[in-house]
C-alpha cells in the first residue's frame, strides 16, 4: 500500500513547477516566433527604416546569427547561474530589445537591436527542451514533449501569418511592441515560480572565453555565408569567401578547446550516444523542412500570386491549425507505439505535402494549398515528438541541459543550411528554365508568334506601343514560368529528401526505453 502510495506521489505533477514550465514554454514560443513574424512585413520594414534591398535582409539574418551563438552556449550557463537565473534574465532582455526594435528609426540601430533580441532570446530555447526531462516525472514525459513539439515547430510556421495581420491591422513596429507584456509576465513568472534546479557558480571560474569567441566565430561567420551565399552567388563574393575561412579557422579553434578545455562552453561528448546523434541528426533535417517551406510558401505566393503579407499569413494558417489539432493524436500515439514507426509516418506525411506541389502552377491559390499544408502540419507534428524522444529521453539528468542547447542547434543549422540550399537551387533552376523556354519561344514556332499576336491585339488601344507592350508581356510570362518550375523542382527534391528520411528511419534500431533516472527529481 505504502509502495503504491509513493508511486503516486512521485508521478504527481507540482502545480507550481507545470506553471513555471508552461511559463517557459510561451517565453520559447515568443523567441521562436520573432525568427520568422517579420519574414512577410519585410516590404514595410524596408519602407518604414528607407533601407536598401540589401540592408533588410538583415532584419532576419542578425537575429539567427545572434541566437544560434546563443543556442548552445546556453547550456553551460544553464548549469553555472540556474534555470531560473538564465530564464528570467532572458525573457527581460528579449523584452527590452524587442521594445527598442519597436522604436528604431534605421536599419542600423534595428540590426543591432535584433542581434541583441536574438542572442539573448536564444537562451530560453534550449531550457525548455531540457526541462521536460528534469522536471517532470517519466510516466508525465509523454504529454509534456508534445507541448514542447507543438511549441517548437508551431511558432515559427504561424510567423508569417501573426505577422502579416499585426502589420495589415496596426504597423510593423507591433511586430516588437507584441512581444513587450508576456515578456514582462514570463520574466516575473520565471522569478517567482522556477525553482527546480540550483546554480554551480564554481563553473564561471573556469569559463572557456577563447572556446566562446571561436564558437561565435565558427557559427556567426558559417550563419553569415549561409544567409548571404545564395544573394551573392557564393564565393564570389569577397566578404562571403573571407567569412567561409574565418569560419573553418574557427571551427577548428572551437573543436579543439571542446576537447581540451576544463570546463568547455560545449561538451560534444553527447554525440559520444547513440540515440542523441541519431535524433540530432534527423532533428537537423526536420530544421530542412520546418524553415525551408515557411520560406518557399511565403516566396512563391508574394512573386506569384502578388500576395500581401495579410493575404500570405492566412493562406499559410492552414499548417498551424492542423499542427494545433494533431497534437494531442501524437501524444497519445507517441505513449504507445515505437517511436520509428511515428517517425516514418511524419516524414513520409511531409513528402506526400511537397510532393503534391510539384504540379505548382501560376494559378495556385488557397485551396489548391490546402492539402499539402494540412500533410506538412501533420508531418512536421509527428516527427518532432519521436526525434525529441530519441535524443533527449535516454540522457542522464547531468547531461540533459548541454544535450538540449546541441539538439536545438542542430535544428537551427539544418534550417540555415536548408534556406542556403533550397534558395540557390531555386536560383539555379529558374535560370535553367528561362534558358528553355527562351529556347522555345522562337519565333519560328507558331505557338511564340500566335501568343504575340493575341497579346498585340490586347493593347491595339495604345497604337504604336502595342506590340512593344506585348512583347514585354510576354517576357513576363516566361520569367514567371520559369519561376514556378523552379518551384516545383525544389518541392520534388524536398520529396526524395524525406522518402530517404522515412527509409533511414525504417533501418535504425529501436530507442532503448527512457531511464528511470531521467524522470523529475
Amino acid at each position: 500500500m505504502d509502495a503504491q502510495v509513493n508511486a503516486e506521489a512521485a508521478d504527481r505533477i507540482d502545480p507550481k513547477r507545470l506553471l513555471a514550465f508552461i511559463a517557459m514554454c510561451f517565453g520559447m514560443f515568443m523567441a521562436f516566433l520573432d525568427i520568422q513574424i517579420v519574414s512577410a512585413s519585410l516590404n514595410e520594414i524596408q519602407a518604414g527604416l528607407a533601407a536598401s534591398s540589401d540592408e533588410i535582409p538583415w532584419v532576419q539574418t542578425s537575429y539567427l546569427i545572434a541566437e544560434v551563438i546563443s543556442i548552445p552556449l546556453s547550456g553551460f550557463l544553464a548549469r553555472a547561474l540556474g534555470t531560473r537565473t538564465l530564464f528570467a534574465v532572458s525573457a527581460a532582455g528579449f523584452t527590452a530589445a524587442s521594445f527598442a526594435c519597436g522604436f528604431a528609426t534605421d536599419i542600423n540601430s534595428m540590426i543591432v537591436w535584433r542581434a541583441l533580441q536574438g542572442f539573448i532570446g536564444g537562451g530560453m530555447v534550449p531550457t525548455v527542451f531540457a526541462g521536460i526531462y528534469t522536471m517532470f516525472p517519466k510516466s508525465k514525459q509523454p504529454v509534456i514533449v508534445p507541448l514542447v513539439g507543438l511549441v517548437a515547430t508551431l511558432a515559427p510556421t504561424i510567423g508569417p501569418t501573426v505577422g502579416g495581420y499585426l502589420t495589415d491591422a496596426l504597423s510593423w513596429h507591433w511586430l516588437f511592441f507584441i512581444n513587450v507584456v508576456p515578456g514582462i509576465v514570463v520574466t516575473l513568472a520565471a522569478l517567482v515560480l522556477i525553482d527546480f534546479d540550483k546554480p554551480d557558480y564554481r563553473l564561471l571560474d573556469h569559463f572557456d572565453w577563447w572556446g566562446l569567441i571561436a564558437m561565435a566565430g565558427f557559427l556567426g561567420a558559417l550563419e553569415y555565408v549561409l544567409e548571404e551565399g545564395p544573394r551573392k552567388d557564393w564565393f564570389q563574393e569577397d566578404a562571403v569567401y573571407y567569412a567561409a575561412v574565418g569560419s573553418a579557422i574557427s571551427a577548428v579553434a572551437f573543436f579543439w578547446r571542446a576537447f581540451t578545455a576544463k570546463a568547455p562552453i560545449v561538451d560534444l561528448r553527447a554525440f559520444g550516444d547513440r540515440n542523441f546523434a541519431v535524433g540530432s541528426l534527423f532533428s537537423f533535417v526536420l530544421g530542412i523542412g520546418l524553415y525551408g517551406l515557411t520560406y518557399l510558401y511565403p516566396v512563391y505566393l508574394a512573386a506569384i500570386r502578388g500576395y500581401n503579407s495579410l493575404m500570405i499569413g492566412e493562406t499559410l494558417f492552414i499548417t498551424g491549425l492542423t499542427m494545433f489539432m494533431v497534437a494531442p493524436i501524437v501524444g497519445r500515439l507517441a505513449a504507445k507505439y515505437d517511436p520509428r514507426f511515428l517517425l516514418i509516418g511524419g516524414f513520409l506525411s511531409f513528402a506526400f505535402g511537397t510532393y503534391l506541389m510539384r504540379e505548382v502552377t501560376s494559378d495556385w491559390d488557397f485551396w489548391e494549398l490546402f492539402w499539402p499544408q494540412v500533410f506538412r502540419g501533420i508531418g512536421l507534428m509527428s516527427s518532432i515528438v519521436p526525434v525529441t524522444n530519441v535524443a533527449l529521453g535516454t540522457l542522464a539528468p547531468e547531461r540533459i541541459k548541454n544535450a538540449s542547447g546541441l539538439f536545438n542547434l542542430m535544428r537551427n543549422l539544418g534550417g540555415a543550411i536548408g534556406l542556403a540550399v533550397l534558395t540557390t537551387m531555386l536560383n539555379k533552376r529558374w535560370d535553367l528554365h528561362l534558358a528553355r523556354l527562351h529556347d522555345q519561344a522562337n519565333w519560328s514556332r507558331g505557338a511564340a508568334t500566335e501568343t504575340l499576336a493575341n497579346l498585340t491585339a490586347r493593347f491595339h488601344d495604345f497604337g504604336s506601343s502595342a506590340q512593344s507592350m506585348a512583347l514585354k508581356q510576354m517576357m513576363l510570362i516566361t520569367r514567371q514560368q520559369a519561376e514556378v518550375l523552379s518551384f516545383a523542382d525544389v518541392f520534388l527534391m524536398l520529396t526524395v529528401l524525406f522518402v530517404v528520411l522515412a527509409a533511414f528511419a525504417i533501418a535504425m534500431k529501436r530507442p532503448a526505453p527512457i531511464a528511470a533516472g531521467s524522470g523529475g527529481h
